[in-house]
């Protein structure tokens, strides 16, 4: 099979399988975006009079085509390809012949790509911002449920001062409604258009309008110099990367609370048996392995950060091979974070708190008492404290 870089001579087949890896794998979420980007591409090529009427509606045509037969499940990208960009030239050049070769004019595989990535992150930051909305939705939900169930607060896991479902449900919908503002700033760096930086340089000699590529793919600017482009490999995936442990640390202390709650020795909380598995070996347990798992899922987003941040640390400037490996951690994460945000908001609607398995240790008030002695006295409120904490003593 003919790569993109082909020049006649063999490749060992194990260099291939080394190289290629889980690329082409990795690769067919990006089909649809890699489409859009490549028809771009030929319309500015059109517009700057490097490509025909004729030669833009054929490839226009088949690049459509090729995306719905994708879609459909009709054809994938295979190892021999590489990559999406190779399958995507190799079955475009199948349909058109020399037409089909015309595309690859003003790009490279480094700039073709990474617009693709930045176009699929786009979109994923939005799924994730709606998702993360719909678990904060889904905690005021339970928080107006139990609206006059009574919790104690916790510091140092002692009850400490008095809660509420309201008040536990409403700050963790607070914080995962900042992890989803977090998740847009990330926008900032995916929101711009690298085409037409080609391997780092430019594309000398040919008169290509990036601006126009930019505009028609909407992103909000072009990314400049062309030198800076392959420098930001890995800075917007690890910033991603890098929110999604916040937003998936919240859910995890999120669920660490739940799991504390159904214990037997608390009792706050049952769980219905639609979200909890068995044992295979005593046939009383309901286990809440689903919550156990959220709580797990933030070390797969932190560790994906670290390895981002690991291969791209002293890489020399211009493209290097190793940025390749990005794609690995960053669409694990990506789809962890969006199965935990999937699951949750039927999970959370699920949860039955009792108020009558909640006791609250009647010292829970101390500290509403001191505060009470310090406004009606007009004592400090060190004093105020000293005068409860040796009532209790008593």
């Amino acid at each position: 099979m003919s790569r993109l870089w082909d020049k006649g001579a063999p490749l060992d087949e194990r260099v291939l399988a080394y190289t290629a890896g889980e690329d082409h794998a990795l690769d067919e979420r990006l089909v649809s975006y890699d489409v859009r980007a490549s028809i771009a591409h030929a319309e500015m090529l059109h517009a700057q009079q490097l490509l025909s009427a004729q030669d833009l509606g054929a490839i226009r045509a088949a690049l459509e085509a090729l995306a719905a037969s994708h879609e459909r499940g009709e054809w994938h990208i295979e190892l021999a390809d590489e990559d999406g960009q190779t399958a995507l030239e190799r079955l475009l050049r199948a349909r058109l012949g020399p037409t089909g070769e015309r595309i690859h004019l003003g790009r490279s595989r480094n700039d073709q790509v990474l617009t693709a990535l930045r176009l699929y992150l786009r979109d994923c930051i939005g799924q994730l911002s709606a998702a993360a909305a719909q678990v904060a939705d889904a905690l005021e939900a339970l928080a107006a449920r139990a609206s006059q169930t009574a919790l104690p607060g916790y510091t140092h896991m002692q009850q400490a001062m008095p809660s509420s479902v309201p008040l536990w449900a409403r700050g963790f919908a607070a914080e995962i409604r900042d992890d989803a503002a977090g998740l847009a700033t990330v926008l900032r760096r995916i929101d711009r258009s690298p085409l037409g930086s080609a391997a780092g340089y430019g594309t000398p000699g040919l008169p290509i309008d990036r601006e126009h590529t930019r505009a028609r793919l909407g992103f909000a600017s072009v990314h400049e110099p062309v030198t800076a482009v392959q420098l930001s490999r890995g800075k917007a995936e690890a910033q991603l990367l890098f929110e999604l442990t916040l937003l998936l640390q919240d859910l995890g202390r999120f669920a660490a609370d739940v799991l504390l709650f159904s214990t037997r020795e608390f009792g706050f909380i049952t769980l219905p048996e639609a979200f909890t598995t068995g044992s295979s070996i005593m046939p009383q347990k309901r286990n809440p392995d689903l919550f156990e798992l959220i709580r797990a899922r933030s070390a797969t987003a932190q560790a994906s950060l670290v390895e981002a941040l690991a291969l791209c640390a002293k890489l020399p400037s211009g493209y290097q091979r190793d940025l390749q490996l990005l794609k690995a951690p960053l669409f694990r994460a990506i789809d962890q974070a969006l199965a935990t945000l999937d699951i949750l908001p039927p999970a959370i609607a699920a949860l039955e708190f009792h108020p009558e398995a909640i006791r609250l240790d009647p010292a829970i008030h101390a500290a509403e008492e001191a505060n009470r002695l310090a406004l009606t006295e007009g004592i400090p409120f060190r004093e105020a404290y000293r005068r409860v904490a040796a009532k209790l003593a008593r």
